[in-house]
């Protein structure tokens, strides 16, 4: 009997065990559990009610049975922490990671394989990982799906992309959760590879907001070894599940113990403005691993580059600008090929004038005649320059004019043979003394049947950042998997594209004005994003009398951007003569600092606007950037985060009244007023419109 009863105990335990870590504050709450079968299962509650409901947590494996349930918690361990530190380059000077942590460990009963489950919880949310120790019956290993549920309990407003396994580069969708469905997507778009994994499949970070107010996001950080996940939507259930992208032959990982999973996050607060404020995805991640970090260091730059999507110029030597097909094989010059010598010198001195840091250039190096939709695998060797493009002598002039210039490396895609010349690329930049380089990954992947987001090219694109590092380089990766915060471990990964940045306003149906709304409470979340903005001539028919694309924005809100959009990278990405025209304007965009104090997150609604304040590192001198969706706006916003007793100049930056982003893009106004802490300013941004201010002390 008395065996009989601890045998009874031992299995009642296991069944309704549950263990409960809050967030510092106390407002977040998770309970953990094995459920009868040895499930783990959680619960996420926020200020007493429930948030994500009961939800399953796993690991399936190939060949091997999954790590789903039939557990048994060996051990249970809380802790806290709380530090400070300090980014190289980033939205504040320090930051505070501070959580609760749990660890569960698990054995499987029958296989006694080990597996332990952390949990760590902020005030700004909650985050889990999967970590599997080094032991006898688990060595190397495959993963085959993972089956981490995120359970909702309302038919939330959600901001989603369609989980396509190549891009992000979409227009986000603004619906109930009820509403998800790819098949209704207009497609249509500019993406030139599509692989949209299912009806309901959504990528992560996804933004949500309940019915009665409460923010969610659900993303991940630190994802090193492992594919992307996006997420399987049941839109009948409101239930999301883990969907991890497969490699060339249906597989997700290949891993070997000791490991870990990246952590799944979930963020959650009733105002916005800790959304969009949070470093929680940056705390995630491994601290900087890069011992000098010196070389680290903001820029910001003019380039050859929106001539070509505008149609003034070409990428390639013949000027076809085709992309897929040699003509002759000895080519001949068109003169419409943008990265010519002379042209690159127009550049040089509009930065050396202007006091802007760098200068990009691409279309310099063969290949670009026939690089793009064939698949192809031998394209660009990374070295060797077009006929009119003279590297000694830009190099030179460069450094005459003290203008560092920034590589451009486009691999169309061909990893594998951006891997095979990727030293000597780099060793061409550090003998003409290129600080920094411009990476791209546009078509189909090679090897053949990768996708951009599954755990090779994830490696890849990590493997480039480190690489960099030994070199003493920074990278700024476009066309690459979305970032989940690797740059606070290695810092000289400035910047990342993966989104749909500011070029497709040039050629395509372009972005809407909600879209520069959304992305900080998404994308931004990740680590910092290349988003080109500055453009000034905001049609495209300026250039071509039959063109109806433009950029949906107006002038003042693409000024903004620059403060909304956080980069330690920033380009001013129009045309030389186009900021010749506005050169009041202008200012501003050589004013506006890159690497920031602190910032303060004043107004916050996702899909509607935006308001941040950035105080520039080592100075007194504020920015501030407010912008809108296609609705006008009108607030007032109040100055006590300016130095008590102290007296500003601040210049305004604003739409007029008949502004419009559609029909009078360009009409904005500038003033300047004297102003102190108690002072408030009223802002009235046009329809898809925005204000920008420069806040500096008067001597």
């Amino acid at each position: 009997m008395k065996n009989f009863l601890s045998l009874s105990l031992i299995f009642v335990m296991n069944m309704v065990f549950s263990q409960n870590i809050q967030s510092p504050s106390k407002n977040i709450a998770v309970d953990f559990k094995l459920s009868a079968s040895g499930q783990p299962l959680y619960v996420v509650n926020y200020k007493g009610s429930p948030l994500i409901s009961e939800s399953t947590l796993g690991i399936k494996l190939k060949d091997i049975p999954a790590l789903d349930g039939n557990f048994e918690i060996l051990d249970t361990k809380a802790s806290t922490f709380n530090e400070s530190w300090k980014p190289v380059l980033g939205e504040q000077s320090s930051i505070v990671n501070h959580y609760n942590e749990l660890l569960v460990s698990l054995v499987q009963k029958g296989t006694q394989i080990k597996m332990n489950i952390f949990f760590r919880v902020f005030d700004e949310g909650v985050a889990f990982r999967y970590d599997f120790p080094k032991q006898k019956d688990l060595n190397y290993f495959i993963i085959s799906d993972e089956v981490s549920q995120f359970n909702l309990t309302d038919n939330h407003k959600v901001f989603w992309l369609p989980g396509d396994f190549d891009s992000q580069e979409y227009v986000y969708n603004e619906t109930k959760f009820s509403e998800i469905d790819n098949s209704k997507l207009n497609l249509n778009n500019g993406i030139g590879v599509k692989s949209i994994a299912g009806q309901y499949v959504v990528q992560s970070p996804l933004m949500m907001k309940s019915p009665s107010g409460l923010y969610l996001n659900i993303f991940e950080a630190a994802v090193v070894n492992y594919p992307v996940m996006h997420l399987d939507a049941d839109v009948k259930n409101y239930k999301l599940t883990s969907h991890l992208v497969p490699n060339a032959i249906g597989d997700k990982a290949y891993l070997q113990a000791p490991c870990v999973s990246p952590w799944r996050t979930i963020m959650i607060s009733d105002d916005a403005r800790y959304i969009v404020g949070s470093k929680m995805i940056l705390n995630l991640n491994e601290p900087c691993k890069i011992d000098d970090t010196s070389f680290i260091k903001p820029m910001k730059y003019v380039g050859i580059w929106w001539e070509m999507h505008v149609g003034k110029s070409t990428w390639d030597y013949a000027g076809s600008q085709n992309a897929q097909n040699v003509l002759t094989k000895d080519l001949l010059p068109s003169g419409k090929h943008g990265a010519t010598t002379e042209n690159t010198k127009k550049y040089i001195d509009f930065a050396a004038k202007n006091g802007f840091d760098g200068v990009l250039v691409e279309g310099w190096n063969v290949g670009w005649e026939d690089w793009f939709g064939n698949w192809k695998e031998e394209v660009f060797d990374f070295v060797t320059p077009y006929p009119d493009f003279d590297i000694d002598a830009v190099t030179a002039y460069a450094k005459s004019k003290n203008v560092k210039m920034i590589m451009h490396h486009e691999t169309s895609a061909s990893v594998a043979n951006y891997e095979r010349h990727l030293d000597r690329a780099f060793n061409l930049m550090k003998k003409h003394n290129y600080p920094a380089v411009k990476s791209g990954y546009v078509g189909k992947i090679i090897p053949r049947g990768e996708f951009h987001d599954g755990q090779t090219m994830v490696n890849h694109f990590n493997f480039v950042a480190r690489r960099a590092a030994d070199y003493k380089l920074m990278l700024n990766s476009h066309e690459s998997s979305r970032p989940t915060g690797y740059s606070r471990t290695y810092p000289n990964y400035i910047a990342a594209e993966a989104a749909r940045g500011n070029e497709f306003n040039a050629w395509s149906t372009g972005n809407p004005p909600m879209h520069e709304t959304i992305l900080p409470f998404t994308r931004l979340l990740g680590g910092p994003m290349d988003y080109t903005p500055g453009i000034f001539e905001i049609k495209m028919s300026y250039y071509d009398k039959s063109k109806t694309e433009q950029v949906h924005t107006t002038l003042a809100k693409q000024l903004a951007l620059y403060v909304t959009m956080y980069s330690p990278l920033q380009m001013a990405a129009d045309l030389p003569e186009n900021y010749e025209k506005y050169p009041d304007a202008f200012q501003f965009i050589k004013d506006v600092a890159l690497d920031w104090q602190d910032s303060k997150y004043l107004e916050a609604e996702p899909g509607d606007y935006l308001t941040v304040v950035r105080k520039a590192k080592n100075s007194e001198k504020w920015f501030l950037g407010a912008i809108t969706d296609e609705n006008a706006r009108q607030s007032e916003i109040k100055l006590n985060f300016l130095t008590k007793g102290k007296k500003y100049k601040a210049i305004i930056y604003e739409d007029t009244k008949d502004a419009d982003w559609k029909n009078n893009p360009i009409a904005y106004k500038i003033s300047t007023i004297e102003v102190t802490s108690k002072s408030k300013i009223s802002l009235n941004l046009a329809p898809g419109g925005g204000t920008a201010i420069s806040v500096e002390p008067i001597n």
